[in-house]
């Protein structure tokens, strides 16, 4: 590929895992064009997201409101990453021709989870971000 990398990560609501997975990877790969979005936006990006990214000096990353899928023109995107399966079902409603560029990280959604439960959601986030980046 000439150009540059574009990846997406996708969760339910844009709060949590996806803004965290982008965050972190615009922190160790600036060079990738990386992006997010929920399925179903509704809420603010959580508190403890933008505390996790700030113990991880990463906080600068972080989007400042959460988006929608149905804002994202997935066929430009290289590589688009699910949080669970139902998110790829979703992306596939609205893009089959995206499949073979689809990769579930079948991570769970801390949003009814304690904090200790979310900071290990997290730490789950950061390692799979740094497979992801030896497999650039």
């Amino acid at each position: 590929m000439g150009s540059i990398m574009k990846i997406l990560f996708v969760c339910s609501g844009n709060a949590f895992r996806s803004p965290v997975a982008e965050a972190l990877l615009k922190k160790y790969k600036p060079e990738i064009e990386v992006d997010s979005a929920g399925t179903n936006p509704s809420i603010p990006i959580s508190s403890s997201a933008i505390n996790y990214l700030v113990s991880e000096n990463a906080q600068s990353f972080l989007k400042q409101v959460p988006e929608s899928l149905n804002e994202k023109k997935l066929n430009e995107y290289d590589l688009i990453i699910a949080m669970k399966p139902e998110h790829r079902f979703l992306i596939l409603r609205k893009c089959p021709e995206c499949k073979d560029k689809i990769v579930v990280w079948d991570i769970a959604d801390p949003y009814f989870l304690s904090i200790q439960d979310s900071k290990k959601i997290f730490k789950d986030i950061k390692g799979k971000v740094k497979e992801l980046i030896e497999k650039l």
